[in-house]
This record gives C-alpha cells, sequence and structure tokens, in this order.
C-alpha cells in the first residue's frame, strides 16, 4: 500500500510542477530514478511509447509508469496522482472564472509562464538528446538520420504524426540492425 501512495504522491508531484505534455519528462525522469524505478534510458523508452498512443501524455505515462512499478493498482493510483491537481484547479477556476476573466494579474502571469514552459520543452529536448544521439561518447549517426528525415516528414512534407512515428520505426529498423 505504501508503494502505491508513493506513485500517487509523485504523480502529484509531477503533475504540479508541469504544464503538461512535454514539459513534465526532466520532473517524471527525476523521480523515477530517484524512487529507483527506471532508469534514464528506461524513462525515455516509456516518453516515446506514451507519445505514440493515443490520449494525454502525463496519462500514458502514469499508465505504463505505474503498472510497471506496482501493477494495475499502481496505474489507477499514478492516473489519480495526475488528475488530482488539474481537476482540482479547473473546478477552483471554473468556480472564480468571471472573477478571473478580465484580471490584468492573471494576465501577466500568463506572460511569464508561456517562455518558463518554453525553456522546461527545451530543457526535455536536451534530456532525450543526451540519451538517444549520443552512445560510447560519440554522435550516433542512425538517431541523428531518423530525426532528420521525421523533421523533414512533419514539416515539409506535411506528413501526419502517426505516419512519421511509423516511417520513423521503419527507419530505425533499417539503420539499426
Amino acid at each position: 500500500m505504501l508503494r502505491l501512495l508513493d506513485l500517487y504522491w509523485t504523480y502529484v508531484k509531477i503533475s504540479m510542477a508541469s504544464f503538461g505534455g512535454m514539459s513534465m519528462v526532466p520532473l517524471l525522469n527525476a523521480e523515477m530514478v530517484s524512487h529507483g524505478w527506471m532508469t534514464e534510458a528506461e524513462v525515455g523508452d516509456i516518453v516515446a511509447i506514451a507519445e505514440m498512443t493515443p490520449g494525454p501524455l502525463s496519462l500514458n505515462c502514469a499508465s505504463f509508469v505505474g503498472i510497471r512499478v506496482a501493477g494495475i493498482w499502481g496505474s489507477l493510483f499514478a492516473n489519480l496522482g495526475v488528475l488530482t491537481p488539474s481537476l482540482t484547479i479547473a473546478f477552483l477556476v471554473a468556480f472564480f472564472y468571471e472573477r478571473f476573466k478580465k484580471s490584468k494579474v492573471l494576465g501577466n502571469a500568463m506572460y511569464g509562464v508561456r517562455p518558463a514552459a518554453l525553456g522546461m520543452i527545451i530543457a526535455t529536448m536536451i534530456t532525450l538528446s543526451m540519451d538517444n544521439y549520443i552512445a560510447a561518447g560519440a554522435l550516433y549517426l542512425p538517431s541523428v538520420i531518423i530525426a532528420a528525415v521525421s523533421l523533414v516528414l512533419l514539416l515539409f512534407a506535411k506528413l501526419s504524426i502517426p505516419l512519421t512515428i511509423l516511417a520513423s520505426a521503419l527507419l530505425g529498423i533499417l539503420l539499426c540492425r
């Protein structure tokens, strides 16, 4: 039971400290490694799988990590942990919406939050890049090629994200035999 409560509280902290999506990955990584539940490479794998599956990244990660750490109950407690802060805040904001709607303070706060979220995304990109593009102290060329092809497919060919992921998986199979 203690492990379930630990999973719940860990995901409450992750959810409270991130603004959704990839901004949660640095804290997820730190928490998983500090608890000894996963290595940094395993967190990278979980994030990749969670990003490929439909649904919010936070819930997908909580599901996969929870199952790994404590089975189905772990998944349930981790997901409840992810949802608790956002549901609480959403209920409070909905309750006070009319008061906050025209607030200059809220507008100024959001002006500060947007660049912070971008900084967290860049930090995530750097953290994941170290695990994915550097092997044995050298640049891992297949990863660089897959990233470049994915970038071209998304930005210039306007290929959908699921098809780009599929193309990247096929490239991984071909390049990393």
